[in-house]
């Protein structure tokens, strides 16, 4: 009996042994020699030019382990990683085991980079399942990758356009959309209209100054996505209530951080360092105003103009931080309904990507830009993040009887609506300039999406008791293309008047 024990002790120690020593040699990560020096970053920027080229596409989940750890290398580290269950499992709150598999995430950071959580961990996000953190080894991303709770893996810093362009910056005039000029409105681009606005040639092809008599916004708050509004426009600040206006608010945050440092958490305040978002502002808001300048389209609506970016490419980790933070807050504010965004990449971010998907499902109805093409982006169609299931994409196109983009806009099977605003002259919409008193013309498919947005909000005003499905409804049940979706150009262009009856 005592030597059939022995026997059995002996066989499970064995047993034992065999386990943990399989369990070791899974954990053995074996790099091979071709594959141990990172990728330059114009080797990574050729890469990713192919896959567009085959696919139309880049994602990083499906760039290989060697790829992405270049990026992370040639983008001072820095990698975003989203857990979860499932793709969809964002929701901090909701998970059950977000804390459980962020504890798995440091131990694996810890035992690959022989490091101390305090010296790698970046940020936890309170809302979502996602952290940033700083990886050097390649060993590292491989055994992240590994494990199916793991959601994306993502670099957070590498910037492709800059290193694309080497000569031509990303954050260039020509190319950020950014610019503070004021022009003279020419005459024939308005209608004078009581108290003393200009009404943009634009709105009459939608039919918003008709709209006007049955909704002007009152009770609806948009949130604009974008970098900030201008504290020099008395009209987006002590006189958004001049005019017809009144009875409503203007709010600002700054959750952008203007450094090179990561580890850098205090940002650069709320003004506007780009003129773009309070372009955005303007066309969605602005006051029907006794000062003789442009009015929006709903200027009875709240606005919350959020600085999330230096300028419309939104690319570096605390560009994707900025996003991602304005997308959580306007979830989180039960007085927002109604998102416009017309910034994006053509590269997908998994943390923008989930603070889209929180704001939609705290019920919001977010509007993006479709893409405007640059030097940088005319080789592809519709950018992230309209492409996205949960966002509304728009885009621009010429005064005309048919449809044509406008010359820098982009067009595809996500749009869904398009906004007139090219002239046959070249000129595109009256806004309010970046200083007071002073005009401006903005185009592209983002002043596209920031009206439309406004349109939205005159149809949420007119039926307050409304969910956000039955808005979206019902503005591409009153659109021109409506029922057909055009390949290029979806339910076309929205009648603001039909939408609001």
């Amino acid at each position: 009996m005592k030597n059939k024990f022995l026997k059995f002790c002996f066989i499970a120690v064995i047993g034992f042994s065999s386990c943990t020593q399989d369990d070791l040699q899974s954990d053995e990560i074996v790099i091979s020699e071709s594959q141990k020096n990172p990728l330059t970053a114009q080797e990574i920027v050729t890469q990713i030019d192919q896959s567009f080229a085959k696919k139309g596409s880049f994602k990083w989940n499906e760039a290989n382990d060697h790829l992405l750890w270049s990026a992370l290398k040639n983008g001072h580290s820095i990698c975003s990683i989203g857990f979860g269950d499932t793709k969809n499992d964002f929701d901090r709150s909701k998970s059950n085991r977000a804390v459980e598999y962020q504890n798995s995430i440091l131990d694996i950071i810890r035992k690959y980079e022989g490091k101390e959580t305090p010296k790698f961990l970046l940020g936890s996000d309170p809302y979502l399942n996602q952290i940033d953190v700083i990886i050097e080894n390649q060993e590292t991303v491989i055994a992240l990758r590994k494990n199916k709770f793991i959601r994306y893996v993502e670099p957070s810093d590498f910037r492709y356009f800059d290193y694309k362009n080497q000569n031509q910056r990303s954050d260039s005039g020509s190319s950020s959309g950014c610019g503070y000029s004021t022009e003279t409105i020419g005459t024939g681009d308005y209608t004078t209209i009581a108290p003393n606005a200009k009404l943009p040639w634009a709105f009459p092809k939608h039919n918003i100054q008709n709209a006007w008599t049955y909704s002007t916004g009152q009770g609806v708050t948009i949130g604009v996505v974008d970098t900030g509004a201008s504290t020099n426009n008395s009209l987006l600040n002590g006189s958004f209530n001049n005019g017809y206006s009144s009875g409503r608010t203007v709010q600002r945050f700054g959750v952008y951080v203007d450094s090179i440092w990561p580890w850098s958490t205090g940002t650069d305040g709320v003004d506007d360092k780009c003129g773009h978002g309070t372009s955005m502002s303007s066309v969605a808001t602005a006051p029907r105003n006794d000062k003789g300048q442009p009015l929006g389209v709903a200027y009875n609506a709240n606005l919350i103009a959020y600085r999330a970016a230096a300028n419309v490419v939104v690319e570096g980790y605390h560009e994707h931080n900025g996003v991602k933070n304005a997308f959580t807050g306007l979830a989180n504010n039960s007085n927002v309904k109604i998102i416009s965004m017309s910034m994006g990449h053509i590269i997908s971010i998994g943390k923008i990507e989930d603070g889209i998907k929180y704001a939609y499902s705290k019920g919001k109805l977010i509007f993006c830009a479709g893409g405007t093409s640059t030097s940088f982006t005319s080789f592809v169609g519709v950018i992230f993040p309209a492409w996205m299931g949960e966002t509304v994409a728009v885009t621009g196109i010429k005064e005309a009887s048919t449809y044509q983009a406008c010359d820098v806009c982009h067009t595809g099977g996500k749009i869904d609506f398009t906004i007139m605003m090219q002239r046959t002259s070249g000129k595109s919409v009256p806004v309010n300039s970046y200083y007071d008193a002073g005009g401006d013309y903005v185009g592209g498919s983002s002043v596209a999406t920031a009206t439309t947005a406004g349109i939205a909000a005159l149809v949420w005003a007119k039926n307050p008791g409304w969910n956000r499905d039955q808005v979206l409804n019902k503005m591409r049940q009153t659109s021109h293309l409506y029922p057909n979706k055009h390949a290029e150009f979806g339910y076309g262009m929205p009648n603001a008047l039909l939408a609001v009856q």
